[in-house]
């Protein structure tokens, strides 16, 4: 469902942000790019979500070339990251709407979906209210049901639970594993341990633009000798990290 064949990207002559990738996701499964702040994670997404153009490489989605069938993807996305901003002075109701009408998504059934998405996430109490006095967690909320709101099969999320307390992000977390489980390919970026482990079905490690080892928890576990994920990741990042 996502092809990543051997993907570079150089943002200047002298700085290679992302070096040769390659990994695919299968339907139904959650794969985590986890790596430190300047690993390249956020490049790897923007790339993927067409937003950023490989230097090298190709990267496919549905069968299609991400720079042949941009529009096409478009379709078959849901791309959320943290640098989304909404319209401060709009409302969760309006802004539903309106991508909807973005979407050309038919009026028939809409107003049902928009009642779903919300409640599944509290947010229909505020509904009416402007985006500009609602908390971080309900606008990240908010986010997610926008950027999912033409039912993609293949989900983008740069950090899904950056910022967000604890209660928001298990609703998060849980919504996930249920798309996974209808059988959407999802690819999210962390760097938060606990969120990896429980959540994601392989995990790339991700280390100065290369990956570095992938596979399941126990499968990195396995290859590095250690007990726990943490210490595994630990012991990968020292033996592939270079200072400077």
């Amino acid at each position: 469902m996502i092809e990543v064949i051997n993907v570079s990207k150089r943002y200047s002559s002298d700085e290679m942000v992302v070096k040769g990738v390659s990994f695919d996701v299968k339907p139904g499964t959650i794969y985590g790019l986890l790596g430190p702040n300047g690993a390249g994670k956020t490049t790897l997404m923007l790339m993927m979500a067409t937003l950023l153009k490989p230097t090298e490489g190709q990267i496919r989605i549905c069968g299609n070339d991400i720079s042949v069938d941009t529009l096409e993807i478009h379709k078959k996305i849901g791309f959320l990251t943290t640098e989304v901003k909404l319209d401060p002075l709009s409302t969760p109701d309006k802004l539903y709407d309106f991508f909807a009408s973005l979407y050309d998504l038919p009026k028939d059934g809409l107003e049902e979906r928009k009642i779903n998405a919300f409640n599944r996430f509290g947010i229909t109490p505020f509904m009416n209210k402007r985006i500009v006095d609602l908390s971080t967690g309900m606008k990240q909320k908010i986010s997610i049901c926008i950027s999912l709101i033409h039912d993609p099969p293949v989900i983008i999320f740069d950090e899904p639970t950056n910022g967000l307390d604890i209660l928001t992000s298990k609703q998060v977390t849980d919504y996930l594993k249920d798309l996974a489980k209808e059988g959407r390919t999802i690819i999210l970026s962390t760097h938060i341990f606990s969120l990896a482990e429980s959540l994601c079905d392989e995990i790339g490690v991700l280390v100065d633009g290369n990956i570095v080892a992938s596979g399941s928890v126990k499968d990195l576990c396995s290859l590095t000798g250690k007990d726990s994920f943490e210490d595994a990741f630990f012991d990968l990042y020292t033996k592939n990290h270079k200072e400077g």
